[in-house]
């Protein structure tokens, strides 16, 4: 995370289609001149705070907008049904109030889809990246999909965990299993043969719910594709990998990207914080409760709040030259 200690502004946005908002994080970029923008959306449940990494490496290099979905992080439910289609309609409206062009849209797991569908309907989009795309649709049954992303989740780090649950809290169980059905009949390797942009594929090495097999039908059905894996990753690798997701998009939509290759943990790990110690830790931990309970409070300034915060926490800890207080 080099030049993380330069000023960036996190700032909280949103955007309301149908009578649901969606919240927009929306980071800065330090790039001069006219950088791209990178809409980030994750999966089912989850939040924008997975992005706390791969957000500010991007930022780099160009605006950043990480997507909390309504019935996700605190939003509340929509009455419609939470279909890929209807998510895409939140990110399409993402895409018209910054009048962003071109951007780079890069979803995980559910986002992947609602990422596919946008391509889909935009086809003046150039570049798109699919993290960890689900569901295999050979492995479609419920119990089954449970199976494997219980086994992905063994290869997953604390601080991943932590976050899944927090997320999954906020979200609700009724919410998650009135998504749950709509992710299940969703056929990637169908939709993906209509989307002319050109495909970034990304898998972790243990990620049993994004199987190889899987990934081969996808480059097979997209008309330009490429496909990378990191190794010694598992499902949720755009959190401790962000730095291989990062890189591998910022060549992908260079197109200096091999159409196949792996990473190693190494090369894709978020390494340790330069300036680390008990306060950083305890600092950062608090932002991140402070944003769960505005979240659930409805409290959108206090979001806010706490989303910059956590942010210059990180900017601090992962500097060089600076203490982490």
């Amino acid at each position: 995370m080099a030049r993380a200690h330069e000023p960036t502004d996190v700032t909280v946005d949103h955007v309301e289609v149908h009578g649901a908002r969606t919240r927009i994080t929306h980071v800065e970029s330090i790039a001069e001149g006219s950088p791209p923008s990178f809409i980030l959306v994750a999966g089912v449940g989850v939040a924008a705070s997975y992005f706390e990494f791969l957000a500010p490496i991007l930022a780099r290099h160009g605006q950043v907008f990480a997507l909390d979905l309504p019935g996700f992080a605190g939003m509340p439910r929509p009455d419609d049904q939470p279909t890929a289609a209807y998510f895409a309609d939140h990110v399409e409206a993402v895409i018209e109030k910054f009048a962003l062009e071109n951007p780079v849209l890069i979803g995980h797991s559910m986002g992947t889809q609602i990422v596919t569908e946008v391509l889909h309907r935009r086809t003046e989009l150039s570049h798109g990246v699919l993290v960890s795309p689900v569901v295999n649709d050979r492995e479609a049954a419920p119990q089954k999909v449970a199976l494997r992303f219980g086994q992905s989740a063994t290869k997953e780090s604390m601080h991943v965990a932590l976050m899944a649950l927090s997320a999954y809290l906020l979200c609700g169980v009724v919410y998650f299993l009135t998504v749950l059905p709509h992710l299940l009949r969703y056929r990637l390797v169908d939709r993906i043969a209509d989307v002319e942009a050109s495909i970034l594929l990304i898998r972790g090495e243990f990620d049993t719910t994004s199987p190889r097999r899987f990934h081969s039908r996808l480059v097979d059905a997209a008309s330009r594709s490429r496909r990378w894996e990191i190794l010694g990753a598992s499902h949720s690798i755009i959190n401790g990998h962000a730095v291989g997701v990062a890189d591998l998009v910022l060549r992908h939509i260079g197109d200096e990207l091999p159409q196949r290759g792996q990473l190693t943990s190494e090369e894709a790990s978020v390494p340790p914080a330069r300036h680390s110690d008990v306060a950083m830790v305890w600092n950062a931990a608090m932002t991140r409760a402070a944003e769960w309970f505005s979240a659930l409070r409805g409290d959108e300034r206090g979001v806010a709040r706490a989303k910059l915060a956590h942010a210059r926490i990180l900017w601090r800890a992962y500097s060089p030259g600076r203490s982490a207080g």
